[in-house]
This record gives C-alpha cells, structure tokens and sequence, in this order.
C-alpha cells in the first residue's frame, strides 16, 4: 500500500510514486497509437443491412476483388497503427472458417469456400507493419447453440481460440455486448469472465475492450469524441456489458476522478453515416477537417481514436473513403510533425530532483516510452508553472500536454497564457491531460507561454508540452476549429 497525498492513494513505481490506478504495461503501447481502423465487412456489406438476421445464405458474401493489401495501405497512408475486424458480427457469419459453425466463409463462392479474411488481413499487417485486432460478436443469430448455456458458451471460447491462436499477435479483442434472441427464439447468458481469460492466456499483450474494459472502455457515443473533462480511471465494480448495469453515460464519456481500475475511452466512429458499406452513402463520406477535429477530440482527450472504414462489395475501399483518408493525414502532418516549442528556453517554477530538467518537455517525444523524461514537481507541491521563451515569436493555436501517465492521471486543471504587447493574457483553460490534451485556441502570436497546472492529484508531472499551428482556416463564428 502507498501512501495517501491530498486524499490520492500513491502506489511506488520508479523514483517517484504513482497515483491512483496505474496502466498495465500491455495499456502503454496501445497509449502510444495515434489511431487505427475499424472495419465492418461480412454479409450485410452485400444485403445492405446494418444489422443482419442471421438467415443470409453464405453465397451472399462474395467479394469481387478482395484486396487487404489495399485495405491497409489506405490506413497506413492515413497514419493509423492498426486494424480491428468484425469476425464475426451479429448474424454469425465468420470471416475464417470456423469449425464451430456452418456460416462461415467456407460456405461461400469467394474463393471456392477457401478464402480467409482474417488470414489475408492479418497477413497484410504484419507485410505492413501495422498491428492485427479481432472484433467478436457474443450475439450470433445463426448458430443452434446460441440461447443454450454453457453450451454455446464453449462454442464461442473455441471461436476464440481459433481467433487468437492462428493469425498472429493480436494487439485489441473488442467484444460487443449486444444480446438479443438466437435463431431458438432464446437469449443467452455470456460468460465474459471465461472469454477474457482465453484472451488472457493465448494473447497476454491484448488489450480488451468492452463497456467496462478491462483494457479499454467504450466512450457512451458513436460520435467519436471523449469529454473535455476525461479520466483514464474508472469505477467498474458493480457495472457490466450492455445490458448487464453498465456504467452511466456520464462515467464513460468522462471517467472517474481516482476511479478504481485504468480503463482509458476509445472512441469509435464511422467516416461514414453507418458501419457497413451502403452504395447510397458514397457521398457522404466525412470530409478530412471533420475527420481532423474528430481526431483532436479523441486522441487529443486523453482517448484514442478508432475509426471504421467499411469495404464495398468489391472487398476494396472506396475511393472516397481513401481520399478523405489521404487528406486527413495531410492535416495531421502539418499540425503535428513540428513541435514550435523545440529549440525555446523551456523553465520550471520548482522540480523534483530526480526529475529530467524542464527542457525534456519540448523534446520530440512521439512515440517514446512514457518513462523516458519527464518533468515532475516536488512531492509537497500542488501546483506548477512552466515558462517557454523564444527569441522570435511564434503564432500557434493549438498547445499540446501530456503526462508520464505511468505514474498515473494527476492533473485536474491547466491555464494557458501567452505574452503579447509585453504582457500576459490568459488564452485557455482546461481541464483533464492524461495521455494527452490538445488545447485548442485562437490564432495567437507570442515570444512567451505560460502553462500553469492549477490543481493535481499529488504533485504535478509533465512529459511533454507542444505548441502547434494548423494549416486550417476558423470556421466564422465557430472559435478555434
């Protein structure tokens, strides 16, 4: 047991102690990603269904010019990490030929029963370098089973294994918790805590994702964005998945302030109006500065950001789709590939002494370990201010935070100031940082910025602060974009 500051439980990790609930070590990397896609494809993206009912002949699924090779080089073009597949979605059909059921892609013409979604997929990964992900629905509306117990229960543990045991490192097993009635007319009782102790054993990296984790956490919308005020923590004793008492609206879109275990928001979004490809829906694909402020949304509060990029019936993402992807990356590129704060005198009202100097905060840290350097104040004080000076002023709007989150979630508010005409004025506030926080303001010029964190579960820490201008124009009458 660690010692109690300011009413946080502080657990020993490293030189310095840890507040609160802690990351896993498998929950670090994941942190590391600047997003990766979902992606819907199975029957539906040939019936034109979201949801379909299970009763779909195999022969419907039949991809005309499957490419996941163009699949994945369309995301990492767009800079993403990752890629999670819908293996098996509602209706039960699976994308690798199961041996627990009969919908499976066996039963189609594609490829004369033998092709292999998942194979391709994760194959084209690891040719690319981008990590593998399975999405596994509970709810199958096609097998007898289903409804039945532990009976079905053990068809779907097997699923798993077959899942997590021939394709691969699997870096995120996302489990939906919809439940509804099977093909018997009968709902089925999931033992979760059976699935994810397969997933424990066979792929101890993975993280998991469900309502309450126990990896990751579902954000409460499908808008793709977590709230300004968003805790990495949060309290899952008593809570379920779907139906099972989940967690309320507002502890999934914000968190928990010293909540009880580390399950950090992913926030899922379509880049269309649904998840699986529909014809009619090729004109409204997001465009790439909606995709952008998505991003700032997720990635930028303290979430990651996971979105779907659904397949046409060609097995090909669409064109559209690529293109709203290519310009994304481009605003990403040129918002966030220079760190304006590098090469400023960087000072720190007070620091720890095994703490990195206060210059370690402007260092190009992307994609570093989040122990490597870091910025922390002395154990008794609470609050903090860190000064950056340039020779030459700068004009920026967007100021970037992150916190050494190893040792915990600690900080509950910043101020961000800027000197113009030789004096300070505040031009943001904020709340939560975590993994990271992008501030978004006005268009400012000025040769000195003030960060000051106001208040702190423990003392203040920092790992990285960037200052960042978009290539973008204000929306009028919107703010910063």
């Amino acid at each position: 047991m660690g010692m109690i500051v300011a009413g946080a439980i502080l657990a020993q990790s490293g030189p310095h102690p840890g507040v609160g609930a802690l990351p896993e070590p498998r929950q670090l990397p994941w942190h590391e990603m600047r997003g990766y896609a979902f992606v819907h494809f199975g029957p539906n993206t040939f019936t034109d269904r979201e949801w379909g009912h299970g009763d779909e002949p195999g022969s419907v699924f039949n991809p005309t010019e499957f490419d996941a090779s163009q699949w994945v080089s369309a995301f990492k073009e767009a800079g993403f990490e990752g890629v999670i597949l819908t293996a098996k979605h509602h209706d039960g059909f699976c994308l690798w030929p199961s041996a627990q059921s009969t919908h499976t892609v066996a039963a189609s013409p594609w490829r004369n029963g033998r092709g292999d979604v998942l194979r391709a997929l994760s194959g084209a990964c690891a040719d690319a370098g981008l990590k593998f992900g399975v999405y596994l629905s509970p709810w199958d509306r096609n097998h007898p089973a289903y409804g039945t117990g532990d009976g079905y229960n053990e068809v779907f543990r097997a699923q798993l294994r077959e899942v997590l045991t021939s394709y691969g490192p699997t870096f995120e097993v996302w489990f939906d918790g919809a439940c509804g009635e099977g093909p018997n007319g009968k709902r089925q009782v999931y033992d979760f805590p059976g699935f994810r102790a397969v997933v424990r054993e066979l792929q101890p990296g993975a993280v998991m994702f469900s309502d309450v984790g126990p990896d990751c956490r579902w954000v409460g919308n499908e808008s793709g964005h977590a709230g300004e005020t968003n805790w990495a923590t949060l309290n899952v004793t008593g809570f379920g998945i779907g139906n099972d008492h989940p967690p309320t609206a507002e502890s999934l879109r914000h968190g928990d302030r010293q909540g009880e275990r580390w399950v950090p928001a992913e926030c899922d979004v379509s880049i269309r109006p649904g998840w699986f490809w529909h014809e009619h829906e090729n004109g409204k694909v997001k465009s790439p500065r909606v995709l952008f402020d998505l991003f700032e949304r997720s990635w930028g509060h303290n979430g990651s950001f996971l979105l779907n990029v659904p397949p046409d019936r060609r097995g090909r993402i669409h064109d559209n789709d690529v293109a709203a992807l290519r310009g994304f990356r481009e605003l990403v590129d040129a918002t966030y590939d220079q760190n304006l704060a590098q090469g400023a005198l960087v000072a720190a009202s007070s620091s720890d002494a095994a703490s990195s100097p206060a210059a370690c905060l402007v260092d190009d840290s992307e994609g570093a370990s989040p122990d490597d350097a870091y910025w922390i104040a002395p154990l008794e004080v609470s609050k903090a201010t860190i000064t950056i000076d340039w020779v030459d002023a700068v004009t920026l709007d967007r100021v970037q935070l992150r916190e050494p989150i190893h040792i915990g979630q600690r900080i509950e508010s910043v101020k961000v100031e800027a000197r113009v005409a030789g004096a300070y004025r505040e031009i943001a506030t904020a709340t939560t940082v975590g993994n990271r926080r992008v501030i978004r303001v006005e268009l400012v010029e000025t040769d000195s910025l003030r960060v000051t964190v106001s208040s702190t579960l423990g003392s203040p820490a920092l790992r990285l602060i960037g200052v960042h201008r978009t290539p973008l124009k204000p929306t009028p009458g919107s703010g910063a974009p």
